[in-house]
């Protein structure tokens, strides 16, 4: 007796009904809007007090103040989510490589290493984002 395979999505034989297909769209938004968000508040400081999570090693070696670093790291956060809208195999290693240093970072300030947990777990999802846009869709 011959068997069916039914597809459990509405748009079955469309590709986005492929797993690889839906996790890939899922990191690639995430890690468009939340680098942008991130980014944007670091000029708002409505999340937190974004010049805290500055090891002071890091202050002392970037020019100006906590507040003025952290503007340029809003930009820099900005870019990198744009750079995975446009090019997520390219810019999710941005991300990647952005997330060790801010892991590194939270290392050095040695206060939130849960935090630092966290972003590891971001910096491999980031990872998995460049492997999946690396793959024939």
């Amino acid at each position: 007796m011959a068997t069916t395979r039914v597809e459990p999505t509405a748009v079955a034989g469309s590709r986005y009904s492929d797993p690889a297909r839906q996790a890939f769209l899922l990191l690639r938004t995430v890690f468009t809007i939340a680098p942008i968000i991130f980014g944007l508040d670091k000029f708002f400081n409505l999340l937190t007090d974004w010049p805290g999570y500055l090891a002071p090693f890091a202050d002392s070696l970037i020019p100006g103040t906590a507040q003025q670093a952290m503007y340029a790291i809003g930009v820099i956060e900005i870019l990198a989510g744009l750079l995975v809208a446009i090019r997520p195999r390219w810019g999710a290693l941005v991300v990647a490589a952005w997330l060790a240093g801010i892991i590194i970072n939270l290392l050095i300030l040695g206060d939130y290493y849960d935090v630092a947990l966290r972003d590891f777990g971001l910096l491999v999802g980031a990872l998995a984002l460049a492997r999946l846009a690396a793959s024939p869709r």
